[in-house]
């Protein structure tokens, strides 16, 4: 299906100036709870500009590509809303990495679990190269209740504030759109053909067996030639192996040293990217 049809073919982003063989290491940003949400504690809003300034310090230093910064409220809406606040911190948060970092430095950011209009609306607003959305097409599950895509709404939101150049990565079986237990291929070929067709720019996938893992990314690339994401399950032990057909990487866990949540580690960083540009064309 290489002839497949998208409705944001033609427009410049992150993914299309992608060369061959290169490998994008994306670290975590986790962020402090934001104002308006049931964890917060006074001071977490400044304090969570100071730690995404120095985690992209880290990542800069470790010789990652970029970054993608995350809320981390504890206690997320299932819908496609956030609260003002929250988006206005996310983009003066956003704002102060891009400044630090540089225009080559990519900067992601996604307001959780599945605001996706608002994470566009943050990423215009500090010039984000990308958003991530954990479902952009059918539903999926989530401790917080049932997630309903909103497509239409979506790409709608997206031409109207000239956000076509913010890449969207679209999660289509992981965390969320659980792939454990078996390797359906129609089902995920279906999945990423929906999410293509409504304007997705790269497909995010990530299984824990590995033998399974590539599979999934040989099977989408034959069938789409699209830039696959891998969401998880990579370290500094497995990141080459894994990254051998994959385009990109999102590095959470491994770069904070196995504390979720917590700073950025450069030399961790250091490490994991030494190993995978040994396998770059």
């Amino acid at each position: 299906m290489p002839g497949i049809l998208r409705i944001n073919d033609g427009l410049d982003n992150m993914f299309t100036q992608l060369k061959p063989g290169k490998k994008l290491i994306i670290g975590c940003i986790h962020l402090l709870p934001m104002p308006n949400t049931p964890l917060y504690t006074e001071g977490d809003y400044e304090r969570s500009i100071e730690k995404a300034l120095k985690d992209a310090e880290a990542l800069i230093k470790g010789g990652a590509d970029g970054c993608i910064i995350q809320t981390v409220d504890g206690i997320f809406p299932n819908t496609d809303d956030a609260d003002y606040v929250r988006v206005a911190c996310m983009s003066v948060v956003g704002n102060e990495v891009r400044r630090m970092a540089g225009p080559d430095f990519k900067v992601g950011v996604q307001i959780l679990w599945n605001c996706i209009t608002p994470s566009l609306a943050a990423a215009k607003a500090c010039h984000a190269d990308f958003t991530r959305c954990t479902a952009l097409t059918g539903t999926t599950q989530s401790a917080f209740g049932p997630i309903v895509a909103e497509p239409l709404k979506v790409q709608n939101y997206r031409a109207h504030i000239g956000a076509q150049n913010v890449a969207m990565i679209a999660e289509i079986a992981g965390y969320h759109f659980l792939s454990e237990g078996g390797y359906d291929k129609k089902r995920l070929l279906g999945q990423a053909k929906d999410a293509l067709t409504v304007g997705a720019n790269a497909i995010e996938v990530f299984h824990s067996d590995e033998e399974l893992n590539e599979r999934m990314v040989l099977d989408l690339k034959e069938a789409f030639n699209v830039p696959v994401v891998l969401g998880g399950g990579t370290n500094i032990e497995n990141a080459a192996r894994r990254l051998k057909y994959a385009d990109c990487a999102i590095v959470g866990t491994c770069f904070e040293k196995g504390n979720w949540g917590g700073p950025v580690q450069w030399d961790a960083v250091r490490d994991y990217v030494a190993g995978v540009r040994k396998i770059e064309g």
